[in-house]
């Protein structure tokens, strides 16, 4: 069955190249992010795993914890790592699961018949520190991902799950934010004193309240 947005995200326990993970008590009170591989050595896949690697200090300071999956084996991951860290000049940061009997794969649904009987998709979960999933995206094998799109969907999550705001389109940190639609208008002064415009009764922006 699918994992849907607000379920909570399953427990397990498997073997990784950095030990064995329990995955809730890896991911503690940090947010997590879980992105599953086709396969070890595939070209896409090696290029992901080096930009994710680049980008340590940009997830640790959102307190965000990396995991990656592939359905190969512990020893091959070691021997791919090696492959990562010479052709994207880097060096790989974060666990990846060992997942050969496919347990973390069914159980998160990563795996689509009519795209693959044996791989995994390109899924992406996003968890908060309640451990409910908060987002969900799949990408086809054929198409890498887009982490600073990632980054951009954290920040949005992180700052509207402390304040009641939403983030327009196409959104970055440090722009304005929609004030929620449960907050009358005449009460946005004294939650948002930084200001705000109304260009619609239903639509009402202020600045980002974080900065």
């Amino acid at each position: 069955m699918a994992l849907r947005l607000g379920d909570e995200a399953p427990n397990f326990t498997a073997e990784s190249t950095e030990g064995t993970i329990n995955f809730h008590e890896y991911l503690g009170d940090s947010w997590g992010v879980l992105f599953s591989h086709p396969a070890d050595f595939t070209p896409v896949c090696t290029t992901e795993l080096g930009a994710v690697s680049r980008l340590r200090d940009e997830f640790s300071k959102r307190n965000v914890k990396v995991i990656a999956l592939s359905v190969d084996g512990l020893e091959s991951h070691k021997s791919w790592i090696g492959d990562i860290n010479e052709t994207q000049n880097t060096a790989v940061n974060f666990p990846i699961i060992a997942d050969e009997d496919k347990k973390v794969s069914t159980l998160y649904d990563m795996i689509h018949p009519n795209a693959n009987e044996s791989f995994t998709v390109r899924s992406v979960f996003v968890i908060g520190p309640d451990k409910k999933i908060k987002l969900t995206i799949t990408y086809p094998a054929s198409t890498g991902r887009n982490f600073d799109e990632l980054l951009r969907v954290i920040d949005s999550l992180q700052l509207t799950a402390n304040y009641s705001v939403a983030t327009p389109a196409d959104w970055k940190e440090g722009e304005d934010v929609v004030v929620s639609p449960a907050i009358k208008t005449e009460d946005i002064p004294a939650k948002f004193p930084k200001g705000h415009r109304v260009i619609k009764p239903y639509l009402r922006m202020t600045p980002q309240p974080n900065k």
